[in-house]
């Protein structure tokens, strides 16, 4: 008793010792190691951390895993863990291939042959108790039935470091060879089972419809300018026109951005202006423009069609997502399209040409042939595809760059 309880103490003291080591002894390492500016320094200092670990938690009789394992979440919890993932990250896949590939050829199929019926109904009860727990667990956090529900269904399968619980308790004797290829095998049919269980849990329960709770739908608006969709572009849209003193109808089908935009001063209607009665109840038939903000390019480019084939002489000016969508806007019959990172580059571009001292006239000509370029590059696109106005880029393998050194 007295060696057993020995043994305790041991195993305790070197997870504690490896807990503080870890704590306060990584960062100082990394930093130091860090000053070298060489990777390779950084990856073999980590696993030299995992090995070492590992080698500590067998001297003091316990797992080489359960060394590797809290070593792990003690880098992860260091303030260089995120260069640490980078670094390892061409080797995750690798390891993780050979884990399970392990794992594999561990199991002993004539075992589970045998014992496939127990091994079925311990699937069955495993995945019933673990989901069970975890839906309780997450509506004492007060999570809401659906989502307690989800969480259950996507954590139901056993985890990996199982097989490695098995196969240290298989190696000590707790647990003969033929319990733990049953063990394992029911950990490696909980994850098989646990992806169809996903698929069928999103393809046979609804999805939660929006709360309505303080917002208001869409009923016989009417102002100067109706704008559809309040996400980053069309707030900043919005803020000219406002200013100016233009009655501006907006609407959104985002319930949450709805309550948000109403703290900051905003009277947002929910509405989804795909649907042409939506449009009609937002006044888009009395609006001298409608301005399509949506995120959603497909959305955006159903809308443009359904106002110019109801409402063909309202101007519609829409934000495109990307140069193609740009071009189904322009053919969907859009009066004016710009894509939301257009000018925001010319911008950029113009401040760089202006930190390397270029004459302020030169880059306000620079600039301008550069939109006048992707206008035109534009105007071949919608007629001749997105290879037709290749001759108008300015590629830098084709001529030396000027004003480099």
């Amino acid at each position: 008793m007295a060696d057993r309880l020995t043994s305790v103490g041991i195993g305790i003291a070197a997870i504690v010792g490896l807990i503080l080591a870890g704590r306060y002894l990584l960062d100082p390492l990394f930093r130091l190691l860090g000053k070298a500016k060489a990777r390779e320094v950084m990856t073999a200092a980590a696993l030299l951390v995992v090995l070492g670990a590992a080698l500590a938690m067998q001297e003091a009789g316990l797992s080489m895993a359960m060394g590797a394992f809290l070593a792990g979440v003690l880098l992860s919890e260091s303030s260089f863990r995120h260069q640490l993932e980078a670094d390892v990250e061409p080797f995750r896949g690798i390891l993780l291939g050979l884990f399970f590939l392990g794992v594999g050829m561990a199991l002993n199929l004539t075992v589970v042959a045998d014992n496939w019926q127990l091994i079925l109904i311990s699937v069955a009860a495993y995945m019933v108790l673990k989901m069970g727990a975890i839906y309780t667990v997450a509506r004492l956090f007060r999570a809401g039935k659906r989502e307690a529900i989800e969480r259950a269904v996507i954590m139901a399968q056993g985890g990996e470091f199982a097989f490695v619980l098995y196969a240290t308790a298989a190696r000590v004797g707790i647990i003969d060879a033929e319990a733990n290829a049953m063990l394992t095998a029911i950990i490696i049919v909980s994850m098989v089972l646990t992806p169809i269980m996903t698929i069928l849990h999103d393809r046979f329960v609804p999805r939660a419809k929006p709360s309505q709770e303080g917002v208001d739908a869409v009923d016989d608006l009417s102002a100067s300018a109706l704008l559809i969709g309040f996400g980053r572009f069309g707030q900043i849209a919005s803020q000219p026109l406002i200013g100016h003193g233009c009655s501006i109808s907006i609407i959104d089908t985002d319930t949450d951005a709805i309550r948000r935009a109403a703290d900051f001063g905003f009277k947002v209607y929910y509405g989804d202006g795909t649907r042409l009665d939506i449009l009609h109840a937002a006044g888009a038939h009395h609006a001298q423009l409608v301005i399509v903000a949506v995120d959603d390019a497909a959305n955006a480019t159903k809308i443009v069609e359904l106002i110019k084939a109801e409402f063909p002489l309202v101007p519609v000016l829409a934000r495109a997502t990307t140069r193609q969508h740009a071009v189904e806007l322009l053919h969907a019959g859009a009066d004016y399209q710009i894509r939301e990172t257009l000018e925001s580059a010319l911008a950029l571009a113009a401040r760089a040409l202006e930190e390397m001292n270029v004459d302020q006239d030169e880059i306000a000509d620079v600039i301008d042939d550069v939109r006048r370029r992707d206008g035109e590059r534009l105007e071949m696109e919608m007629t001749g595809g997105v290879y037709a106005s290749r001759h108008l880029l300015h590629g830098n393998m084709m001529k030396p760059q000027s004003g480099s050194n």
